[in-house]
Parts: C-alpha cells; structure tokens; sequence
C-alpha cells in the first residue's frame, strides 16, 4: 500500500482538487484537513511513484506527504503543516498529538510519560483498550499496517451538475462567462475523472427579477450549447461558449448560473498521427465550423450531404455544417468516367439550329449514348434522358442531354425536336 495525504493550498476549492485526485485513483477520501490518495494500484499505470507525483501535484502548490499506511502519511502532512521535524522512525517516534484517535487522552498519557505513538504501542493492549477505548488500539493496528484502513471514497455524481451564485448580480449575458468559466474549469475534472467526451452541455441562469415594465418573467432561462465531436478541449468550449453567451440576451438581471452536462459519451482520446507533417497546429476544422455557425447562422455555413439519387443536379444537397459531420469520410460520387469535372446546379437549357444543340456555336457529338430513366416516383412524371459528350467551338469538351417526354411521338408531333440541356463542362 502506498498513501499520499494531500493538502490544497488555504484559498483553493477542496472539490475541485478531490475531482482532480480521482484523476489518478479511485481510492480517494476527505479526512480532516487533507485529502487521502491510495494509488498502489495506479503506480504501473503511470510510470511510477515519481511521475504520478509530478502529475498530481502539477495543479498548483501544495503540501503533501506520502507513507505505507495513511495514518502515517497524515502525521507526517500535520508535521509540515506546523512546521515540525519529522521523526527519523517512523512510526514508533511521531508524537501523540498527531494522532487523531489519541487526542481525547494526549494529558492522560503524556502525565504518565507516554509521549509517542511506539510508548503508546509498548503499553498493554487490555489496559489501553479497557481505559481509552478500542478505537484507539485500532488505529495504532492500521498505523503500523496491521489492520486493513477503511475509507467512504469519493464518488464523482454520474452526471456533471453544478450551480454557482455571481459575485455580482450579472445585467447582459457576456457577463456571466466569469461564473461560467470557473464552472467549466470544474466541468474539464469532471470529464477527465470519468473519462467522457461532451457532446452537449447547458447554461442556466437564474433572474434576478420576477416582473419587469410589468410583465411577468420566468424564473430561469436556457442556453443548449453542442459539439460537433466529443470534446475535452475547454479552450474550445470556452470559446464556443463565449460565442453563444455574445448573441444571448437576459430578460432581466441574472443571480446565480448552472452548467449541466446534457449529452457525454466514452472519451477514447483523440487521434494524433506519428508523421510530424500530419500534426498540424491551430484549431480543427470542426471546431472553426462551429464557431463560425455560432457568429454567422447555421445556414450560413453549410457542407455538401451526398443524397440517393440518380439524377447528376441532385446527387448532393447542401446542409448546416454545425449539424454535419465535418472531416470525415469525403463526399464521392457514383464512380462514372463520362461525368465531367464541373457539373451545373441546374441543367441549362440550350437553343437548337435545326436539330443541333448550340453552345458557344453548333456543337458536335463524340461519344456513344448513355440513357437515364429514373424518378419514376415524382408527381412530375419520370426522368428521361439521352447523355452525349460533344464538343463546342469555344467551351471545348461538354456534357449536354436530351430529353425524352414521356409522350415522346406527341411532343414531336408538336414541337419537331427534342428539348437539349447542358449538364456539366470538362475541364
């Protein structure tokens, strides 16, 4: 067994570091004035005492002690606290004071010249037991590693809810990014403790006010804030955050702020690449997609979706980038060596000189023809077409159509030609 006892420095929040120690142990508990680590089982996991020390107390300042067992570890913290020199043997030469089971009888003992915990010990144990209770035996046993230490450990809650009160009674919405802040700061231990990744998370805010210019307000307001991939990257929910908190409006002042985690997943890391060219620096894709759908609108930024369909003009669609997986798999098309390299949004309709389509001047048939017949389902009837690559006098290589009519004598009857479009150009 291996113990840490842990103190947080006089100003900072004891819960946070409580969260920030389950980081490297299940095995963490509050006693007293200090934090209680049992990381045996996590020495392997991190490279040793050395390194797991190093990444514990990276955080910020602190006093720490480690030993065997952890009433051990505690004395020898209480030592530090109060500025005293531990004992070379240890236990048998810390001092009774530092022991919480024999507090109550410090005077008694010290009176009869008992003044450490190995004196203590040397007494008979009936004696001690029947005079000062069984309690102080039993810790004297786990002191020395004898009887097995029990702890209620900390449990992180399965999801993150917290509330904290605003120093100052916030009037705007950019204002509560303060509170925020030192939430998702607690947010960020809480994911690495449990290992999940956010997907969604909400701001809620209490007002201040019940009735403003006499109209009646709701006691709370909400902002839902998504990512487009799981995340523990707390610059970017910041920033995210920051972003949504900007264009936010308050129907009247704000008291108090609560961060909840809506939507977490299995956090499996990120995926980083061992060639030093593919470890690019800055912010990712998806990240600036969603921060410009924040500032600019969703529909402002859109991403092309791949749709089911056999038509060229509607093989894509264009969708809100914020609610599309960005950086995936690339948008393909139906492999086909006729389609050109630039297809139109819209077929473009050709003028005719006789039964030749012109673009640019007469164009002149190359290839073989591929027929079309599909959207049999549209109210508008099914698509017909005959697809030529041509060439134009001035455009160069084209990719044009015909268009059967459903009724195709009847049209002809009528009209005495076919109706020609231009699909896409070849660069």
């Amino acid at each position: 067994m291996f113990w840490i006892a842990l103190s947080p420095p006089p100003d900072a929040d004891r819960q946070a570091w409580t969260w920030w120690s389950l980081r490297f142990t299940p095995r963490v508990a509050l006693v007293e004035e200090a934090i209680l680590l049992e990381i045996s089982g996590s020495l392997r996991l991190f490279g040793g005492k050395r390194a797991l020390l190093k990444a514990l107390l990276s955080r910020g300042e602190s006093v720490w002690a480690a030993a065997s067992t952890s009433l051990v570890a505690l004395a020898l913290l209480r030592c530090k606290l109060r500025g005293i020199d531990p004992p070379a043997r240890r236990p048998d030469d810390l001092p009774l004071h530092l022991l919480t089971a024999a507090g109550p009888h410090v005077g008694v003992l010290e009176r009869t010249g008992t003044t450490t915990w190995g004196e203590l010990r040397a007494l008979p144990r009936g004696g001690v037991s029947r005079r000062f209770g069984a309690d102080l035996v039993a810790a004297l046993d786990a002191a020395w590693g004898e009887r097995p230490e029990q702890y209620p450990w900390c449990v992180l809650p399965e999801d993150f809810d917290l509330t904290a009160e605003l120093v100052q009674v916030a009037e705007s919405a950019p204002a509560l990014m303060f509170a925020a802040d030192r939430l998702l700061e607690r947010l960020h231990l809480w994911l690495q403790a449990r290992n999940r990744g956010l997907l969604a998370l909400e701001l809620e805010w209490t007002l201040d006010l019940r009735r403003l210019n006499g109209v009646r307000l709701p006691p709370k307001e909400q902002l839902l804030v998504r990512t487009a991939q799981p995340t523990q990257d707390m610059a970017h929910l910041r920033r995210l955050v920051s972003e949504h908190l900007d264009r936010a409006k308050l129907s009247a002042p704000a008291n108090h702020l609560r961060l909840r985690s809506v939507d977490t997943v299995p956090w499996g890391g990120m995926t980083t690449s061992l060639l030093p060219q593919d470890r690019l620096e800055g912010e990712r894709l998806h990240q600036l997609v969603e921060r410009l759908s924040v500032r600019l609108g969703e529909d402002n930024v859109v991403v092309p979706v791949p749709q089911q369909d056999h038509r060229p003009e509607c093989k894509q669609a264009w969708a809100p980038a914020r609610n599309t997986p960005v950086g995936g798999k690339p948008l393909t098309q139906e492999p086909d060596a006729l389609y050109p390299s630039w297809m139109l949004p819209q077929p473009l309709r050709l003028k005719t000189q006789g039964e030749t389509p012109c673009f640019g001047g007469p164009l002149r048939r190359l290839a073989r023809l591929y027929r079309l017949e599909t959207s049999w389902w549209d109210t508008e009837g099914p698509t017909l077409r005959d697809y030529f690559i041509a060439r134009s006098p001035q455009a160069g290589l084209v990719w044009i159509y015909r268009e059967r009519p459903a009724h195709l004598a009847r049209e002809l009857a009528e009209h005495g030609e076919f109706a020609w479009y231009l699909q896409g150009l070849y660069a």
